[in-house]
């Protein structure tokens, strides 16, 4: 059996070779501290915020955030690192999840079979030499679960903002992907399929007229979809996305990454669920 085995604890030796076998979403499931934040007491109006006080809740488990090569680096120079709290989700919530949809949240393969995700919203901060203590859970086994794992807290925080008025115009097309999304049907399995969707506005978003083209990147072995040809399924998802105000021109295509260009997408921003929010009236 591997010496860094998720079910086996770390093995005895120096706290700085114990916190070295850590890596980027490794996780704990057992003998954690409680997630701590600051919260309102509660004892402010509307207006004015109450004094502060630590929170402490209890949660299933904690994943690391710090980037692997800063675990390594000894505990004089990097001594502190940042962990997430593991939450659950029901079954299409966590395909969500899973399929990257949910930028809230990032998912865990080694923890895949329990429904347990990272939630990016809650971050809290402990000395690095704790983890010498606790028995280590292999959150990624391949680099390509590396890559995604550091994807999804790099998306996070540096997702588009997209303008109000694109989020109007998105919004029949964002409310047709969540309601088809977990059916079983040829359009839900397609979007299910899907790796990503990315959209690009031109010349920018900042124009007074703007022609937007979206990309619905499927696999590369993915010709047809089933029954259906993929610019079938195009057209009723480019029908709820009808040009309005400054939107003059907007098109679509369903592609591969390996038929897109670096600067294709790079002039993009991928088109998450949680970005589509309806922004409050001021």
């Amino acid at each position: 059996m591997s010496p860094t085995d998720p079910d086996l604890p770390v093995a005895a030796g120096s706290v700085e070779d114990e916190v070295g076998n850590w890596r980027q979403g490794d996780c704990i499931l057992d003998g954690h501290p409680p997630f701590v934040h600051w919260s309102d007491a509660g004892q402010g109006s509307d207006d004015v915020a109450g004094p502060v006080e630590p929170t402490q809740t209890e949660v299933l488990g904690l994943v690391v955030l710090t980037q692997s090569c800063d675990l390594v680096r000894p505990g004089s120079e990097r001594p502190y690192l940042e962990v997430a709290p593991l939450v659950e989700s029901e079954v299409e919530e966590f395909r969500k999840i899973e399929r990257g949809h949910r930028p809230r949240f990032a998912f865990v393969p080694g923890l895949a079979s329990r429904r347990l995700a990272a939630d990016l919203d809650r971050v809290m901060t402990i000395e690095k030499a704790l983890l010498a203590g606790w028995t280590r859970i292999e959150g990624c086994s391949t680099d390509s679960q590396r890559r995604q794992f550091a994807e999804a807290l790099s998306r996070k925080r540096v997702r588009a903002a997209f303008p109000d008025d694109f989020v109007g115009l998105v919004s029949n097309l964002r409310d047709r992907i969540i309601e088809k999304h977990g059916k079983v049907s040829i359009e839900g399995r397609a979007l299910r399929s899907l790796r990503e969707i990315r959209v690009r506005a031109a010349p920018s978003w900042d124009a007074d007229n703007i022609d937007i083209l979206f990309w619905f990147i499927r696999e590369d072995d993915a010709d047809t979809f089933e029954t259906k040809e993929w610019h079938e399924l195009l057209e009723k998802w480019l029908a709820r996305v009808p040009g309005f105000g400054r939107y003059t021109v907007v098109d679509g295509l369903v592609t591969t990454l390996s038929d897109m260009t670096a600067q294709e997408y790079l002039e993009s921003d991928r088109l998450d669920l949680d970005h589509l929010s309806a922004p409050k009236p001021s």
